[in-house]
């Protein structure tokens, strides 16, 4: 029994070093990640998605297994490719996007080309995993599909037939849009049918003009949690009706991929042993954002989105060293 499902994207990066023409392929796709994350951490997980029948596709759902994650809700496309993202790092570690490929040929799309990821299908969801699972785990990606926006809305029925909570993870990326200027309601719509949400400082002023968690939290009348984090500088949050703050870590930072999906691993993995009402105790909130900031900080220490996630041990040790 998978307690999370994570529905969305599963791809490789590309990922070029400032330093050399090198060229280094990694498993990743924000929703994937976190299901990796969670499994390594060592809450059950659950992913839902599309690849193709390509090379890449046979390697991610390996990857899925390895990890420990539940992979019967994974669709294989009969003839749509498995999606490639090319990323250039800068000196600091942080990423720029610049393109799409698929295997047959590696060279940058011209947008014209249909990805397995965007063609899942709302009709195969897997209705049984719904009946166990408490949390789904959901990007914006897949809204700029409309074939993978009509499951993510039917999976939100069934996360509501099912009494699971949703979570919302923005991961604003622009280049996955045929038409950007639709993504803010289509966003904010799916918002509305959230109990938490995680955005980046950049994402909140985007979408709401504010950075601030309760003011965001205010603009609607459901929410549970916000949840602004702000790279290497500070996570802010609003939990229980409660607003706090948590200082980043100092590490040094190799390749920041991923970081924040594996930080929202690690504050899943929190409160999925915990009863929800006790994220109104401060100084709980503090520590399940206080162990999320350091999954997150320990992932950029290494390459790769999956490959640098920690294991709970891991975690332990970084954060003893850090009392």
């Amino acid at each position: 029994m998978a307690k999370v499902l994570c529905l969305g994207e599963i791809l490789v990066d590309q990922i070029a070093s400032p330093s050399s023409e090198k060229i280094s392929k990694y498993y990743g796709g924000a929703p994937a990640n976190v299901a990796c994350g969670l499994a390594k951490l060592g809450t059950t997980s659950a992913f839902i998605g599309c690849i193709g029948t390509d090379q890449i596709g046979i390697e991610l759902l390996e990857v899925l297994n390895n990890n420990g994650v539940d992979t019967s809700g994974v669709q294989i496309h009969p003839s749509a490719p498995t999606r490639q993202v090319y990323v250039q790092l800068d000196q600091n570690g942080d990423r720029h996007f610049k393109g799409f490929a698929a295997q047959t040929d590696n060279r940058l799309d011209d947008q014209k080309t249909v990805f397995a990821d965007a063609l899942l299908n709302a009709a195969d969801l897997p209705v049984r995993l719904f009946e166990d699972a408490e949390f789904l785990v959901l990007g914006t990606l897949g809204l700029a599909s409309a074939v993978t926006a009509k499951a993510v809305h039917r999976a939100l029925d069934l996360a509501e037939d099912n009494f699971i909570k949703v979570i919302v993870d923005v991961n604003w990326r622009p280049i996955f849009w045929s038409n950007p200027d639709q993504a803010p309601k289509l966003i904010n719509d799916l918002i509305l049918r959230a109990d938490f949400v995680k955005f980046s400082a950049e994402e909140a002023e985007w979408l709401y003009q504010t950075s601030n968690p309760r003011a965001i939290a205010q603009e609607f009348d459901h929410l549970e949690g916000v949840i602004v984090t702000n790279g290497d500088q500070s996570c802010r949050y609003y939990l229980g009706e409660y607003t706090g703050q948590v200082s980043a870590f100092k590490v040094e930072v190799v390749d920041a991929t991923g970081a924040g999906d594996s930080f929202l691993a690690g504050f899943l993995h929190q409160i999925c042993q915990i009863n929800l009402d006790l994220l109104a105790d401060p100084p709980i909130s503090s520590e399940i954002i206080r162990y999320a900031s350091a999954v997150g900080a320990i992932t950029t220490m290494g390459m790769g989105a999956i490959a640098a996630q920690p294991n709970g041990l891991q975690v332990q040790n970084f954060l003893k060293e850090r009392i």
